[in-house]
């Protein structure tokens, strides 16, 4: 077999012998004002060691090595760059509100061939403006959209009753809003099994080998490329039922001129990656933060059943409620905290660039650790407690960054939230549960439950 080393050697020497040729036949002397830090091994870098596992609400050994050797901010070879690492919260919110001005999104070039050309992720400048507006405008009409809502509500209820997996409930949503698909029909079927090779592959070593999650990853994104242009040109057409117009989102970009077709099957590919990835993994740390806090779940509960009292038998829930859900927004807010959907963002200085002192070379990648910041004890006390009480500061939301920020934060980020509110409703209404065996959420650097968060429940 194999070992997973001898696989990625081979595509770091690829990605590092430009750079190192440049280093040491063009340019012998490394810039003065450096943070201080290590580059790591000869053209592999430090990436193995910064990408091994550790749980979510900690720093891992390899952040925890480097910033107690060199400072929250340090210099390092990472993903075949010069890299300058950040887990100053300082310096992570002067990068991200500084997009397009001081830096720049720079994923590495192998993520660009599994996410495509076009995706939000990899684009930058007008383009990157003018895609997200679209997915903005998407977002900020479902959050306060009565039929969206009931719709929410209704799968949420049908998901948890039979406790199928909740990325189901979430793609399954997402298909609805876009396409105005139900979750049994075959083509929504066929969009879930290529999503999850998709995903599989998006957070795997990327390597483009037959048979690896990258190469199918790959494959599957020109699968569920060719479904969205299916459904787009039974859409124009009008001639099945996929092609009468339905009101749904995908009406609303295909009235939009501004877009040519490949711009319109990325934003659904985007928006899919969102929904099905970002808000269920959010689910699942829930469920697990208050299986292990019990004065945060009897509150929950408190606020929940107020809201209930006040609404009919069987009455879905409203916008009106959400903005009610004042402690469970802090306890969503927290899991977010500690359990760090995203670890870290890909960036790129655009200019020479002096902070503290020290300087941030032009070219040298950047890459902000969201999770670094959320756990410094120097702005939240006790930074791996899992504590919805301390959001009662108001100043607590300045110093967390769950969904990256500036031009680039998450367009979704607040119908994430309101999915979650909800889901939290009927949860701590109508159920009680515990995790079965020693589990915990791991950073692979996506999240991910060692032991596959496997539960005891009972309704209530």
């Amino acid at each position: 077999m194999v070992g997973p080393l001898s696989i990625l050697l081979p595509f770091w020497l690829g990605l590092s012998v430009g750079f190192l040729l440049y280093k040491f036949f063009l340019n012998n002397e490394e810039p003065k004002n450096l943070p201080l830090g290590s580059m790591g091994w000869p053209l592999v870098g430090e990436t193995l060691h910064f990408l091994e596992p550790h749980r979510s609400n900690t720093m891992g050994k390899f952040l925890q090595d480097r910033c107690s050797r060199y400072g929250r901010v340090f210099k390092s070879h990472l993903f075949g760059s010069p890299t300058i690492v950040s887990c100053d919260l300082e310096l992570n919110m002067f990068i991200l509100q500084n997009e397009e001005k001081l830096f720049q999104g720079s994923y590495p070039k192998p993520i660009h061939g599994v996410l495509g050309k076009l995706s939000m992720l990899v684009v930058v400048r007008e383009l990157h403006k003018k895609l997200r507006s679209v997915a903005l405008s998407f977002f900020t009409t479902c959050k306060t959209n009565p039929n969206f809502i009931t719709d929410m509500d209704g799968m949420l209820k049908s998901m948890m009753e039979s406790w199928k997996d909740c990325k189901e409930f979430t793609f399954n949503l997402m298909v609805k809003q876009f396409f105005s698909m139900g979750p049994k029909e075959p083509l929504v079927s066929q969009l879930l099994e290529d999503y999850m090779h998709f995903m599989k592959g998006l957070v795997s070593l990327p390597i483009y080998i037959p048979g690896t999650y990258f190469a199918k990853a790959v494959k599957a994104r020109m699968r569920i490329c060719t479904t969205i242009r299916e459904i787009i040109k039974g859409r124009r057409e009008g001639n099945n039922d996929v092609g009468q117009t339905k009101g749904d989102f995908l009406d609303v970009i295909l009235s939009n001129v501004n877009l040519s077709d490949e711009e319109r099957v990325s934003i659904v590919l985007d928006l899919l990656l969102g929904g099905y990835e970002t808000t269920s993994t959010l689910m699942s740390l829930l469920v697990y933060f208050l299986a292990h806090s019990h004065h945060a779940l009897e509150q929950l509960k408190d606020e929940h059943q107020a809201i209930r009292k006040r609404k009919h038998d069987g009455e879905a829930l409203s916008w009106e409620d959400y903005k009610e859900m004042h402690f469970t927004i802090n306890v969503i807010h927290e899991a977010l905290r500690c359990g760090n959907v995203v670890k870290f963002v890909h960036r790129k200085a655009l200019k020479d660039i002096e902070f503290k002192g020290f300087l941030i070379p032009a070219g040298w990648k950047v890459l902000p650790i969201l999770l670094g910041a959320h756990l410094d004890p120097k702005h939240h006390e006790n930074p791996s407690e899992f504590n919805p009480w301390r959001w009662n500061d108001q100043t607590t939301i300045k110093k967390v960054s769950p969904f990256a920020g500036g031009l680039r934060q998450c367009p979704g980020s607040e119908l994430g939230k309101l999915e979650a509110a909800f889901f939290l409703h009927h949860l701590v209404l109508n159920y009680r549960w515990k995790i079965i065996g020693d589990d915990h959420p791991m950073c692979l650097p996506y999240i991910k439950f060692k032991g596959g968060l496997r539960l005891e429940i009972e309704q209530i």
